[in-house]
């Protein structure tokens, strides 16, 4: 079964090549998503790694939790579901 994790504290410039590389050593990826600023497109500093099991997930939890990437210490840990409710409504405004 699929897990999907969270992973912050991360510099700007990390790449999701840069975080595909580093939890593949663990498993195999599903896929990478670093989050973005609708309007700038840059980096917000977290991600999502999706591992093909579970194991693989721990493994990379217990590896990568807390290890320095682009001289960022950062974090891992299983993500958690929002419910599609509680996500905020996007509204546009006319001037």
């Amino acid at each position: 079964m699929a897990k999907k994790l969270y992973v912050g504290n991360m510099n700007y410039g990390t790449t999701e090549d840069t975080l595909r590389s580093l939890f593949a050593a663990h498993g195999e990826v599903l896929s990478v998503n670093i989050i973005t600023d609708r309007l700038t497109g840059r980096a917000k500093g977290f991600g999502f790694v999706e591992m093909a099991t579970d194991e693989a997930a721990k493994a990379a939890i217990a590896a990568l939790n807390g290890k320095d990437v682009d001289g960022r210490q950062i974090k891992v840990n299983e993500a958690n579901e929002r419910p599609r409710d509680s996500r905020p409504r996007s509204f546009s405004r006319e001037f």
